[in-house]
């Protein structure tokens, strides 16, 4: 005789705990990675931090699978029954009532009901569209830091930078400790002159990423407090270096930059931490912290909510964003909120040849790959749904004649089936139209140390053109235009072959063989546009661009298994310790 079908109050108590546990095993295993972090820098097993950094991006997704199937498995019949799901939400909103990472919670059950129902726009019934709680419901973490003081600079740095009781390593880690605090204090101390009474505070977690190690707080002297960061380096058996000092929120948010890969750092109060790193950088949004410490479907949730808020309290509408009209990609923006929303076109211009598939493909690598500072991420957003009368009307019509496999109207909304979000930078080619020639030189200059930074994360952009380029608001030049990017070691770099007679020279097609991978460096310059200093400036100093031996050599070191080392900060803020005698 089979037992009696569960009432839909066991069942939904059933799938919220199912739900609960799965969340906890994704926190352990976050966790277990995350702490990995620190033995890992010590053993300077660089491999090993990589594969953490992959397995970790990949966790999510595991686990929310396995849940998937178990909870379908339960419900039977009746999974796609809105009324249990209600019910189960609400059970499990109970559930996690206590977590001290109540708000990753909720964005985890989010994730399930977005693989079982595919919701245009949202569902407060079966989402945590709001969160449930109207305060943080842990209580509020204390100890996030340890505060040094009454001693001069140099001793509190050394203190901090020694305390295994916070974020420090031991003494006998170090290579001379007391010349690097030496200058590290003179530095501090340049930035915040006649300071008195200082204050040191440090987060007590390590931020890792790469090869780096970062102690993070601030400094509290004559009234006011200033961010500050101490990067930490593991170069040799001899022991850690003091690299540099970062001082102030410009530093800081690049270091905490959305070009770059997520920081692990052993934080079970996310909430707490992203709320005091939002005091030293109160220029970053919420999402934008979530994302750095490695939440980013928790960074999607604070995203869309701050969005929502957004189009409710502004008036402006949709229009395309500036810029050259892309083959691959349909751009529109909100002028007010600086963000650009991409959509794959439905057809491509000539004469790119790829598929939807393969643009969502390189934009999957993106986000698996080290963005070494100078990819931009993107979310992904599915179904999203917004007020058709928040778009200017001939994007609405570009949108729905260019992507209509993508978009559509219901009623007065319009529903996006699929869209990237990316950080809205100024495009190089329009910046070179308007910009002072200092401007253009740094920029310039800038766009080829990026091309190089990919190079060394083996990455080759493909298309080079300075449209696909653009500045953030830092100054840094970034690539944000995937459809061609590719792994540099699958690329042929050739020389360019000489034309054997008059005709060969002047034939509007190749008249050498050519491979799909094979690149000519020689031919850069030909299709890029830069003001004339800006150029001469580029070529004097990044010439080796435009010559195949050098892409060639990044090849070799890559092969080698050689993994790059590209610094968060610029070259001013390391710190030059004289070696004495």
């Amino acid at each position: 005789m089979s037992p009696p079908p569960r009432t839909d109050s066991r069942l939904a108590a059933l799938c919220a705990e199912e739900a609960r546990k799965a969340l906890g095993e994704y926190e352990s295993r976050f966790d277990e990675i995350t702490r990995r972090a620190r033995d890992r820098f010590l053993a300077r097993d660089w491999r090993g931090t990589q594969d953490d950094a992959t397995e970790r991006l990949h966790l999510y997704s595991e686990v929310l699978a396995r849940l998937t199937n178990r909870v379908m498995e339960l419900m039977g019949a009746r999974w796609r029954a809105r009324s249990l799901w209600s019910a189960t939400k609400a059970v499990y909103s109970a559930l996690i009532a206590r977590s001290i990472r109540w708000e990753v919670g909720e964005s985890f059950f989010n994730s399930l009901t977005r693989r079982v129902f595919a919701t245009e726009g949202v569902d407060q019934a079966i989402e945590f569209v709001d969160t449930d709680f109207d305060a943080p419901p842990n209580e509020e973490e204390t100890g996030l830091c340890q505060v040094y003081t009454g001693a001069v600079l140099p001793d509190l740095l050394a203190t901090a930078l020694t305390d295994v009781e916070g974020a420090g390593f031991a003494a006998d880690c170090w290579e001379d400790m007391e010349r690097a605090t030496r200058a590290a204090a003179d530095r501090i101390q340049a930035a915040i002159p006649q300071a008195d009474a200082i204050t040191l505070e440090i987060f007590r977690g390590v931020f890792y990423r790469g090869r780096g190690a970062y102690l993070v707080g601030r400094i509290g002297a004559n009234g006011e407090a200033t961010p500050v960061a101490f990067c930490l380096r593991h170069p040799s058996a001899s022991g850690l270096t003091l690299d540099a000092v970062l001082i102030g929120e410009g530093d800081l948010a690049i270091l905490f930059s959305y070009t770059r890969a997520y920081f692990r750092v052993d934080a079970p109060a996310t909430y707490g931490l992203v709320q005091w790193l939002r005091e030293l950088m109160p220029g970053k949004r919420v999402a934008d912290l979530y994302n750095a410490i490695g939440y980013n479907r928790h960074a999607k949730t604070e995203f869309y909510r701050d969005f929502v808020r957004h189009l409710q309290t502004s008036r402006d509408h949709f229009v395309a964003a500036e810029g050259t009209r892309g083959m691959v990609m349909l751009v529109f923006t909100l002028p007010s909120y600086d963000v650009v929303f991409k959509l794959i076109r439905d057809r491509f211009d000539a004469p790119k040849d790829s598929d939807r598939r393969d643009v969502m493909r390189r934009y999957r690598m993106v986000f698996e790959h080290d963005r070494a500072g100078r990819l931009v991420e993107a979310h992904e957003f599915e179904h999203l749904r917004i007020a058709r009368f928040r778009f200017e009307p001939s994007l609405l019509a570009d949108m729905i004649r260019d992507a209509g496999q993508t978009v559509k109207l219901d009623g007065d909304d319009v529903v996006i089936a699929h869209a990237y979000v990316e950080r809205r930078v100024r495009p190089l080619n329009l910046l070179f139209r308007e910009c002072d020639a200092a401007t253009a030189i740094a920029a310039a200059c800038d766009y080829a140390q990026s091309i190089k930074d990919l190079a060394a994360s083996n990455i080759f952009a493909g298309d080079l053109l300075t449209k696909n380029f653009g500045l953030t608001r830092r100054g840094r030049v970034v690539f944000y235009d995937y459809d061609e990017l590719c792994l540099l070691t699958d690329c042929n770099f050739r020389e360019l072959p000489q034309s054997r007679s008059y005709e060969e020279e002047m034939s509007a097609e190749p008249w050498f063989s050519v491979r799909p991978n094979d690149i000519f460096p020689e031919e850069f310059p030909r299709f890029l546009a830069f003001p004339e200093p800006a150029r001469v400036a580029l070529m004097e100093r990044h010439g080796d661009l435009f010559r195949p031996e050098y892409w060639r050599g990044v090849q070799e070191e890559l092969r080698a298994g050689h993994l790059p080392e590209i610094l968060p900060y610029v070259e001013e803020r390391r710190l030059r310790v004289p070696v004495l005698g």
